[in-house]
């Protein structure tokens, strides 16, 4: 065997390894710091059902079995040898796994397309358990590219996306024609959508050509960004999200992913006011 063939040998050898080693992150990601028996509303928050306040309501309107039985009770504690149903489908939490994708144009923010198109989750390599219980944090649109949280922490998810919560959005936007200073202000101060008045939390020039800006946002309305430079008479010509809750991009190519670290984790989980979680 010649010296560049072995090279090449090990270098496929160490790049397999450190996929499996990725992989292996993922099948054993955290734990709740108080894993065991847990409130049912928490039980349907952590496989994914609703927030634990929806949950609550689901539960009060009968829709949830415990052993074949409906219960209507919300201190009622279950753990993962019991067996929930909701609406007849039995569900169970799985172990919480964190992705930041860089998202390309023309794949779809979905798990799954009747069509055949490309989702997100194609460029997602996990297990098959944690990928079938994996699901995108809000939407971008398949013309937007950039930060993308993917999760099994439904919990999580469900208060990123509540109004209330608001994470913040970073953006990139070009323009097909050049913006003004006056155009910059009404992004701050506001304009007026189909849906009611929207404004940026900051905005501010990139280049001096003023077709490039940046767009800070802690609303997620369906294309506002879109829309928003729209109501100035203008077009957006591309739409980068550059950072979502504090997680940029740095090092990430477009198409890629990675794991979230653990203080990555629970320093979103403590934004939304929710436990960290063991590693």
């Amino acid at each position: 065997m010649s010296k560049r063939t072995k090279n090449d040998s090990v270098r496929r050898r160490h790049q397999a390894e450190r996929k499996q080693r990725q992989s292996d992150s993922l099948e054993t990601a955290s734990r709740p710091d108080d894993a065991g028996p847990m409130r049912l509303n928490r039980y349907l928050a952590r496989a994914g059902v609703a927030s634990r306040r929806d949950a609550d309501e689901i539960i009060a309107a009968g829709r949830v079995k415990v052993n074949g039985a409906v219960t209507t009770e919300m201190g009622v504690k279950v753990s993962d040898h019991d067996a929930v149903e909701v609406d007849g489908q039995p569900i169970q939490p799985t172990d919480l796994a964190y992705v930041l994708l860089n998202k390309p144009v023309d794949t779809l923010t979905t798990v799954s397309d009747d069509r055949g198109r490309k989702t997100v989750l194609d460029l997602v390599t996990i297990p098959k358990r944690l990928k079938d219980a994996l699901f995108p944090v809000g939407r971008l649109d398949k013309d937007t590219t950039g930060a993308l949280l993917l999760t099994t922490d439904g919990e999580l998810a469900h208060r990123l996306m509540h109004p209330s919560h608001g994470a913040v959005k970073l953006y990139l936007v070009e323009a097909d024609q050049p913006l003004t200073e006056a155009d910059i202000e009404r992004l701050k101060r506001g304009v007026d959508l189909d849906d009611g008045r929207a404004s940026a939390d900051n905005a501010s020039f990139v280049d001096d050509d003023h077709r490039r800006f940046g767009l800070q946002l802690h609303e997620g309305r369906n294309r506002q960004v879109r829309r928003m430079v729209e109501a100035l008479g203008r077009r957006v010509v591309s739409l980068d999200r550059v950072g979502y809750a504090g997680l940029d991009l740095d090092g990430l190519r477009r198409g890629r992913w990675r794991r979230l670290e653990p203080h990555e984790v629970n320093t979103l989980r403590r934004s939304v006011k929710l436990k960290p979680v063991v590693f």
